[in-house]
């Protein structure tokens, strides 16, 4: 499993990478699109609609909405600003809300275990995110942030399993994911201030014009938001009583297993470089 396990995440790493390199700005929107259909169709199940023809029709709504805001935010061209930051913040509101939840499961179920609100969770969760990654890519330098994004999920990831593998012995969320402690959280975060001054060492020229309080604030924020994201899919998940959202990725499980905690962590980094003053 674990050979397995690497082999998908090595294969998914070199894909990554040689899209970021050789698709323009509209194939990787392509792209990404269909990594968030695949996505749609693994929360479909998880929002209970078991027929196909209803999954399908849900996939099909998540793509119309992807294709409305990137004909609204004018994503293929120069988008503006004022145009895209209210979606960001918005998708930032939103996550405030999943978070309470994350706190108050299992009786905030309440609020969100239908199936209408489970779907509109989904559209929440994987909406968004596809607008801050296509829209990231209009940026200076655009593949380079989409690529240091990435590196702050992945630092918070890694350092919050080891942390917590050490020292682990306060339950972070109990009730939705029992192996996540507070020791793990903030060894995630160290990790993810330590990378944020390895940026500021490394990347004078890039980003001289954000001072490292700005470059460390983002970069926790990012990182906490992409804990938000991965306690979310855990909590519909165990709500819903399965283990993996799909079968997809050998040894990762489905595709939203591992879109869970940058679905959350987008809009909040790009809204954060926005708020921060990136040019």
């Amino acid at each position: 499993m674990l050979r397995q396990r690497v082999i998908t995440g090595v294969t998914m790493v070199v894909l990554f990478l040689a899209a970021l390199a050789f698709l323009p700005l509209v194939g990787l929107a392509v792209l990404f699109a269909v990594l968030v259909s695949l996505g749609a169709w693994e929360w479909s199940r998880l929002a209970g609609l078991d027929a196909p023809v209803l999954r399908a029709l849900y996939v099909g709504v998540t793509a119309a909405c992807c294709a409305a805001l990137f004909v609204v935010c004018e994503l293929a061209g120069q988008p503006a600003r004022d145009e895209v930051q209210p979606f960001l913040g918005f998708a930032g509101f939103w996550w405030s809300f999943a978070l309470l939840w994350i706190k108050g499961y299992p009786s905030s179920a309440v609020f969100w275990r239908t199936r209408v609100m489970r779907g509109l969770m989904g559209l929440l969760i994987l909406v968004p995110a596809w607008l801050a990654a296509v829209y990231l890519l209009s940026f200076p330098r655009g593949g380079g942030l989409l690529l240091v994004m990435v590196l702050i999920v992945v630092a918070a990831d890694v350092g919050a399993y080891f942390t917590g593998k050490a020292f682990g012995k306060h339950q972070l969320a109990a009730a939705v994911s029992p192996k996540k402690t507070w020791e793990g959280f903030w060894g995630g975060a160290a990790a993810c201030s330590t990378l944020a001054v390895l940026f500021w060492i490394m990347l004078p020229n890039q980003i001289a014009h954000l001072s490292l309080g700005a470059i460390v604030a983002v970069t926790l924020a990012t990182s906490m938001a992409s804990v938000v994201g991965d306690l979310t899919v855990s909590m519909v998940k165990r709500q819903s009583g399965v283990k993996d959202s799909g079968t997809l990725l050998p040894g990762h499980g489905g595709i939203l297993d591992r879109l869970d905690s940058l679905c959350a962590a987008a809009p909040v980094f790009v809204l954060g470089l926005l708020l921060a003053g990136w040019q």
